[in-house]
């Protein structure tokens, strides 16, 4: 479902974020990728929905070459991958509801199809009681379940989750790994960008380890997972 081929990125200033990266993710898989800050975590989601280019190599998502897809390709593969950013990027004047809401009026869904599919998405993150609060009255853990609610309103075929648990305690941790867990068991492939250690313990899934750009380790020893 998602190939990286020879993939390297190096960056104007000379920092090589990725060197040359090798990476099969099947659909269906839970895939958690773990490594220090600087590994090249954030840049191989980044290659993969085109928000940055490789100086090498190429990167397919369901067999379609990511470089060769114009603008409209590019706004059909960003539907097909939900992104969960660690700084959340809700909108503060926006309530639970129409946060999400706003992402299905973007690409165009009728009101009725809002109406619809907004309460699932809430009730899937566990949400469904704060519909009328404003983010500024969420907890952080709630933060991220509406920003992982975000993400998963236009069904996306993948979730891609980067530092879900960046800024919370290891409850919240915990209520964070088992959404996404519900959500890969719904049939999304999940993919986790992650520096914390306790998160793979939580998971059940493939690990691939990172450090500086190129991949160390992959396997499915997760709980007794070293890097």
């Amino acid at each position: 479902m998602i190939k990286f081929d020879q993939v390297s990125k190096l960056y104007p200033n000379s920092c090589l974020a990725l060197d040359n990266i090798t990476l099969e993710i099947k659909q269906g898989e839970f895939v958690t990728i773990v490594g220090k800050s600087g590994a090249g975590k954030t840049t191989l989601i980044k290659l993969l929905i085109r928000e940055e280019i490789p100086t090498e190599g190429q990167i397919y998502f369901d067999g379609q070459p990511v470089l060769d897809m114009n603008r409209r390709q590019i706004c059909q593969l960003r539907q097909r991958i939900g992104v969960v950013y660690q700084d959340y990027k809700l909108l503060p004047q926006q309530t639970v509801y129409g946060n999400v809401a706003y992402i299905l009026s973007v690409i165009g869904a009728s009101d009725a199809e809002i109406a619809r599919d907004v309460p699932r998405a809430l009730e899937i993150v566990g949400l469904s009681s704060k519909t009328d609060d404003f983010p500024s009255q969420l907890s952080g853990g709630e933060k991220q379940r509406l920003a992982i609610a975000r993400a998963l309103i236009h069904q996306p075929e993948v979730i891609m989750a980067d530092e879900p648990s960046g800024n919370l305690d290891p409850y919240n941790t915990w209520d964070i790994i088992e959404v996404l867990n519900k959500i890969h068991q719904m049939g999304t492939t999940v993919v986790i960008a992650t520096h914390d250690k306790d998160v793979i313990a939580q998971t059940e899934g493939r690990v691939v380890a990172m450090d500086e750009g190129r991949i160390i380790r992959d396997d499915y020893q997760t709980r007794n997972f070293v890097f």
